[in-house]
């Protein structure tokens, strides 16, 4: 075994999340070590044994401290790759009998699969030590004695003995990490970022008014109390590794534990932490506990509208308001959103004038509905997400009148751009445009915008105290970050315009639906809530699906089928969410059938059914393929409702169903069933859609798309196409 001097210096890789590459050399630098060449995600430095350690037990930016032991380059084959592992005399790092691990990261033409990689240079370490007539060692891909890392790019070999074990990150204070955790070395990044560690040293204050489970608290108070951040970890992968001195680590663990010591009794810092969430608050709570800094935080249960300065803290004390509140990956959660941000710049000026604002956000757009501009910003990586740290100072306080002293100005809103106010005088206009229609009518869920001004792209539609608002997908000649500029401005209009809870506003994006795409379920939140449609109860449901359950275009056609049903027998078919098929049976229709393939739209149907007390032996309803459904009928109906889908591709289906294509074959069916004097009423939304000659020649048929549209989509005559057709007859 070679015997190393703690004064030797060697060759290590340090690795860490993207952007902190540079952070983690002056780190890396403080600690004594001589940082060298900087890579994607890593950065290469030499020291000797103690600084290795001391990096291990002190980096709170690093994943990984690896042990270089091979840097080479022309590496694309298999062979080669265990060959030069089978070049490490590795019974110099493998204690005899020790478990081991391979980690392998990277690829080349042949070598694609990292699984494959890890058994390769396993392979040349067996091939070594069976050489030197050591035993094979076992694999233990869970807890090895010792962690290989060998990391392939563009032909260059990076392998040595992981010095960590597990990554760094990993402090051992997190259990319960709930949604979406900020991992621990990113926190910190974010705090050394926002000029924390010279704050601390002050004794500034910090507070998270979004804390949940304390991450961003603990770190700063870790970097307050001078501990180091893996202190507590169980083990390293050093000390599974054969050249590891175990007394010069027992005395920096020992020299690590006197510095906390002396940290947390000398902190002048206080961290404060507010979440509305009791189950974020505990595990905060929980975590702090193990970091071993509980006495240096305050948790308090708080949503950010009732967030306040802490009573105990000095009026003249200014300090750090540092959060990572949620980002909206999914777009129904942006109303809510765009919201809390302004929130957060209205708390920020009330309760912490003249303080330094650090929000981490991989939504900056709505980092700016603080209404505060950043003097600086970092791009960073959360997981996969592209995200920034967004450095902003609060204003300070001015001049109370007559009271001499300091009062944080009353806010205002953000203020609107020209085009959000264009935006929001349209919305007024079509309200007043609408009102005696509504009123005459009483219906309460119509359409207010269809993209008006094409700036801002959206349908908006109201269902009761909700809105659904649309938004189309903008082509490629539209920048996107101009039209998530736009769609912010908007939610942050309509709760205002329309006076509604933020929280009774859903968005979606509305865009071509391809192959099965158009059946799958956008959420899984179960809120339905009933509303009204003339003498009918229905049930809509705004988050859950691309549609709400209520069409509300063909609303005239549900109406005139209503008054046209008396003691007929009704057939619908494509029916939905049988919509149609209620205000047929309230008009009087002497029983019904519906058919749909969807069981989630006929489950929706029966419960639309037994909302209006509708006789479940008279009104059925039938899965089937309505091709196949019409060839096998028996039965014949009176009035006959059939709104097709422009597309559809349904997996029960023999066949996809092109409405322009197919819609002469289906007429010819469902006229086989209409008896005779009776009415198909036939619909679909195909914009460009053209009846078939041919049809007008065999039945007589009546155009009455234009006699079809309410006032509220009085705008858009092109939406739906509707023609009532009827046997000719005899002469």
């Amino acid at each position: 075994m070679i015997e190393r001097r703690a004064s030797d210096s060697q060759a290590f890789l340090a690795t860490c999340p993207k952007g902190l590459e540079l952070l983690l050399a002056e780190e890396l630098a403080a600690l004594g070590a001589e940082p060298g060449k900087t890579t994607l995600a890593g950065v290469h430095f030499q020291a000797d044994l103690e600084t290795a350690y001391r990096a291990c037990l002190w980096s709170r930016l690093a994943n990984r401290v690896v042990l270089c032991l091979v840097r080479e380059e022309g590496i694309e084959t298999p062979d080669q790759l265990r060959a030069v592992a089978a070049g490490v005399a590795w019974r110099d790092h493998l204690p005899r009998g020790a478990t081991l691990a391979v980690d392998f990261h990277g690829r080349s033409d042949e070598i694609r699969h990292t699984r494959f990689g890890a058994q390769t240079v396993k392979d040349g370490v067996v091939d070594r030590l069976q050489a030197e007539g050591q035993p094979r060692p076992n694999v233990d891909t869970r807890q090895p004695d010792l962690r290989l890392y060998a990391h392939l790019h563009r032909g260059r070999l990076t392998l040595g003995v992981d010095f960590a074990g597990d990554s760094l990150h990993r402090r051992g204070y997190r259990r319960d990490v709930g949604h979406a955790p900020l991992k621990e070395n990113l926190a910190a990044a974010l705090l050394v970022r926002a000029g924390w560690p010279a704050l601390a040293r002050e004794g500034a204050p910090l507070v998270d008014p979004l804390c949940g489970a304390g991450t961003l608290l603990i770190e700063a108070a870790m970097m307050a109390a001078d501990m180091a951040p893996n202190l507590h970890r169980e083990r390293f992968g050093f000390q599974g590794w054969a050249g590891h001195d175990a007394t010069r680590w027992r005395e920096l663990k020992r020299e690590a534990e006197a510095r906390a010591s002396i940290g947390r009794k000398r902190c002048r810092c206080r961290l404060y932490g507010f979440d509305q969430s009791p189950p974020a608050l505990s595990s905060a709570k929980a975590n702090a506990m193990r970091a071993g800094i509980p006495a240096l935080i305050t948790l308090k249960g708080a949503s950010l509208t009732e967030l306040t300065r802490p009573d105990d803290l000095d009026v003249e004390a200014k300090g750090l308001v540092v959060t990572n509140p949620p980002y909206g990956e999914r777009l129904g959660e942006l109303p809510e959103l765009v919201g809390l941000y302004a929130d957060l710049g209205e708390r920020a000026r009330q309760a912490f004038p003249g303080w330094r604002l650090a929000l981490f956000t991989a939504n900056p757009d709505l980092g700016h509905r603080t209404a505060l501009r950043a003097y600086k910003q970092y791009s960073l990586k959360n997981g996969p997400l592209d995200a920034k740290l967004l450095l902003m100072d609060v204003p300070e306080a001015t001049q109370g009148e007559g009271e001499g002293k300091a009062t944080s100005p009353t806010p205002a809103p953000p203020p609107r751009s020209e085009g959000a106010q264009m935006f929001a005088n349209r919305l007024i206009k079509n309200r007043k445009r609408l009102r005696k229609w509504l009123k005459r009518s009483g219906e309460c869920c119509y359409r207010l915008y269809d993209a008006d001004m094409p700036e801002y792209a959206l349908a908006i539609d109201v269902y009761g105290d909700h809105v659904h608002v649309q938004e189309y997908a903008p082509p490629k000649s539209i920048d996107a970050g101009q039209a998530q500029k736009r769609l912010f401005e908007a939610l942050a209009v309509i709760p205002e315009e329309l006076e509604v809870d933020v929280s009774r506003v859903v968005v979606k994006r509305r865009e071509r639906q391809s192959g099965r795409a158009q059946y799958q379920k956008q959420a899984a939140s179960g809120e339905r809530f009933e509303v009204r449609e003339g003498p009918a109860r229905l049930w809509v449901n705004l988050r859950d699906y691309l549609d709400t359950g209520l069409f509300l275009d063909h609303r005239p056609v549900r109406r005139m089928l209503g008054e046209v049903a008396q003691g007929k027998r009704f057939l619908n078919l494509f029916c939905y969410t049988a919509t149609a098929t209620v205000q047929a049976a309230l008009g009087g229709a002497t029983d019904s059938v519906s058919v749909d393939l969807s069981n989630t739209y006929l489950d929706w149907a029966r419960d639309n059914f037994a909302l209006n007390r509708l006789d479940p032996s008279r009104h059925r309803v039938v899965r089937d393929d309505c091709f196949q459904w019409l060839e096998t009928a028996g039965v014949q109906f009176d009035l006959i409702f059939m709104d097709p889908p422009t597309f559809s591709n349904s997996k029960r289906m023999a066949d996809t169903l092109d409405v322009q294509r197919d819609h002469g074959r289906l007429v010819r069916l469902a006229m086989a069933r209409l008896a005779p004097g009776g009415i198909l009423v036939f619909s679909n939304n195909q914009r460009r859609f053209k009846l078939d000659a041919d049809l007008a020649e065999a039945f007589a048929v009546e155009d009455i798309s234009a006699k079809t549209f309410d006032p509220d989509f009085s705008r858009r005559p092109d939406l739906h196409h509707v023609f009532l057709i009827h046997h000719r007859e005899e002469a």
